[in-house]
């Protein structure tokens, strides 16, 4: 007569684990250092769970900033690596630091340094002497990201389904200029793709305050942002905004030196001229809407 014994638990089925976080634990897991770049199939492959199932985990933790999503697939975000990767914005904050003094001496306007974190922007440093007492930012401080210049000069160099991913269902009104709409919204960075990444917001952010800026470009997307605020009524944003980009390219040069095009030369420290830009290079980087607001 054969026994019957219980049967041991097939393997497969351990490979599912029913605990969500055992789920999430073994995703992060498959990720082996700061700079693993992962395809969902080799995450599904890595942490040995259907790939169903890591699409939708991975959704979750891109929204939450485990994990970013990139054209090129999967990388651990700025929670896993350590509430933002402190080293990172060290170095960054470092390279920046003499621009953004020049680029307020150039200009006389408060100069301001963030990141994206999800769907706001984090300052991480402003420069503005007497004058940054009238603009309500801080250093650490936070702001939705389609509100403000900085923010819409990175989102812009995102996909869209990362836009989607990251704003889509946090569109807030912070004033009456606020874009709410996520059409709207890609409207807008397809604009600011025209014209090179420079982005510009009137009262979108802060009653009073007009903003232009420019992203800070990785080998992988937009690392930070340069951006200038000044009175809404007298601010020469476009005649400052050539300042802007190349602020932010030069930050850029320095942290990526693989990226480096053929330098232009450095432009003194001196107050803005009447007409930085010929009516023909303003019109072509503007798309043709010169002596407007953006």
């Amino acid at each position: 007569m054969t026994v019957v014994t219980d049967a041991p638990t097939p393997k497969a089925t351990r490979d599912v684990p029913p605990s969500m976080v055992e789920r999430m634990t073994l995703i992060l897991d498959a990720f082996d250092g700061r700079a693993a770049r992962l395809t969902l199939e080799e995450v599904a492959c890595r942490s040995r769970l259907p790939r169903s199932t890591v699409h939708r985990i991975l959704d979750s933790l891109v929204k939450l900033n485990w994990v970013e999503h990139a054209s090129f697939g999967y990388r651990l975000g700025r929670r896993a690596l350590g509430t933002g990767g402190d080293s990172g914005q060290a170095e960054l904050r470092e390279a920046a630091a003499p621009l953004l003094h020049e680029l307020h001496l150039q200009t006389g306007m408060v100069v301001h340094l963030s990141v994206l974190d999800g769907h706001e922007i984090v300052y991480l440093d402003k420069v503005g002497g007497r004058m940054a007492a009238a603009i309500p930012s801080r250093v650490g401080g936070r702001l939705p990201a389609h509100a403000t210049a900085a923010g819409k000069a990175m989102l812009a160099w995102l996909d869209p389904e990362r836009v989607d991913a990251v704003c889509g269902d946090r569109l807030g009104r912070v004033t009456a200029n606020t874009i709410t709409g996520l059409g709207t919204l890609h409207l807008e960075l397809n604009r600011i793709r025209q014209r090179r990444g420079l982005a510009f917001e009137r009262e979108e952010s802060t009653r009073g305050v007009a903003c232009v800026g420019a992203a800070v470009r990785g080998t992988e997307g937009p690392v930070a942002a340069v951006s200038l605020s000044g009175d809404v009524r007298t601010a020469p944003l476009e005649r400052v905004a050539p300042l802007v980009v190349d602020a932010a390219r030069e930050i850029g040069r320095t942290l990526h030196p693989e990226m480096a095009a053929p330098r232009r030369a450095v432009r003194p420290a001196e107050p803005v001229p009447a007409d930085t830009w010929s009516p023909e290079a303003r019109t072509r980087v503007l798309g043709g809407r010169v002596g407007g607001w953006i």
